[in-house]
């Protein structure tokens, strides 16, 4: 039977509000305008919400698998359901590591099994992630692999990095780079700053993180490859980012939620909540990521949803995994401390979370129009809600956000013309 979203509003092009109703048949909308037909249709009265495209997080580690103690993908794309999102792409750090044909198609079968959402899974671009020997880039494609990331480490090798953008580039696939020169990193925990100074804790440098990029984007312009920076975090990477769009370079950027809305200064003593990585930079870092995301330097904004189990986050500032959750809270985190103090519109945040993403990497998400897949989720932006991690449906409940209350919580998240998630439902 037919869905049909009554008494919504959307945004449109010109990020102007209108009244419509949106119909659905199978996992296509098929129709958008006024007073559509009830017959043979399930009704969802979208009164006072904001009809909204499926957000889209093209950086998120759901675990699974090899780390299913902390998240799987069933756990993971149910809390991406639950905060909106009806596409994610998701990290090779697994045990084992999507590097063959063979492993990737294991991860695939569990995703058509037991995802939730839609489940973008990324290739390794070196075997194990190790570093040592680049991957069948080809056949992984062919597999079924979204792009090629060693996220978790950076490819330390200048020459094996620019051997990967040339078969990348032939390909047509993007090269996406977690970036850390390893003899810069002086086994920091937390960012060379102010509270590194005042704990006596190991910092990790700015430049530890820009001077990767500014490698990696000359290696891309010399490959003519599609090069996309992960959770960008300092000042000077996005400099570096500016100044290579500006001379055409084919580079696009991301930004967490937690970069833009923190900074080492926010972190409370020695609670391991805060610690990511890349480390919560300074106050002129965080200016700077919105700054950025505002000219155009960093392109769309992506979670790096990390869960990991309590007693390994218990284990101290220096010894903790480095990681946060972030799919069941980005939205209404980001509503309430960007949109609603005017520094960016809600038209501008839905568009880093949805049109933008799926922009940058040629994806057919991201927006409501007669035809499109029925990806799409019902907003409402007037209620008050406190981030309790005790109610997350993730497994990971590390975050440095709970108890904060904020107003823009998802409804109803439908996830190619399925209710994924529901407001009150404990689906699991």
């Amino acid at each position: 039977m037919k869905k049909l979203i009554k008494n919504g509003v959307l945004l449109d092009k010109n990020h102007q509000l209108f009244n419509a109703d949106i119909e659905i048949e199978g996992n296509v909308i098929t129709r958008i305008g006024s007073n559509l037909s009830e017959e043979n249709c399930d009704i969802i009265d979208a009164s006072g919400m904001l009809v909204a495209p499926g957000l889209i997080d093209l950086h998120v580690h759901l675990r699974e698998p090899g780390g299913e103690h902390k998240e799987t993908i069933a756990s993971g794309t149910l809390a991406a359901a639950k905060g909106g999102y009806t596409t994610l792409a998701t990290m090779p750090n697994t045990r084992p590591v999507p590097d063959t044909k063979e492993h990737l198609e294991s991860i695939l079968t569990i995703i058509d099994e037991t995802a939730h959402v839609r489940v973008l899974p990324y290739a390794s671009i070196t075997i194990r992630e190790a570093g040592k020997e680049l991957t069948d880039f080809a056949t992984l494609k062919e597999t079924g692999a979204f792009a090629f990331t060693d996220d978790g480490v950076g490819i330390q090798s200048a020459g094996m990095m620019l051997e990967a953008m040339k078969r990348a580039a032939l390909l047509g696939m993007p090269i996406v780079a977690h970036c850390e020169e390893e003899t810069l990193i002086n086994k920091g925990c937390v960012h060379e700053g102010s509270f590194s100074e005042t704990h006596g804790l190991r910092g990790i440098p700015s430049v530890c993180e820009s001077v990767h990029i500014a490698r990696d984007i000359l290696l891309a312009e010399a490959a003519g490859c599609h090069y996309h920076v992960c959770h960008i975090s300092t000042k000077e990477s996005v400099r570096v980012v500016r100044d290579a769009k500006r001379a055409g370079i084919h580079v696009t950027a991301e930004v967490s939620p937690h970069h833009l809305l923190l900074c080492d200064e926010d972190i409370p003593e020695l609670d391991t909540n805060y610690k990511m990585n890349p480390p919560l930079r300074g106050k002129e870092d965080r200016a700077a990521l919105i700054e950025g995301l505002l000219d155009g330097t960093i392109d769309f904004i992506a979670t790096d949803h990390a869960p990991h189990h309590e007693k390994e986050k218990a284990e101290g500032m220096e010894l903790a995994p480095f990681g946060i959750v972030g799919l069941e809270t980005a939205f209404p985190l980001l509503y309430t401390n960007l949109v609603k103090t005017d520094i960016l519109t809600i038209g501008q945040l839905l568009d880093y979370m949805t049109k933008k993403p799926a922009e940058a990497f040629s994806l057919p998400y991201g927006e409501i129009k007669e035809g499109a897949v029925a990806d799409i989720v019902l907003l409402d932006l007037e209620v008050e809600q406190i981030i309790d991690r005790n109610e997350f449906v993730s497994k990971g409940k590390n975050t440095p956000f709970h108890g904060q209350t904020c107003t823009g919580w998802p409804v109803m998240t439908i996830a190619a013309g399925k209710v994924a998630w529901e407001k009150g439902s404990v689906t699991q």
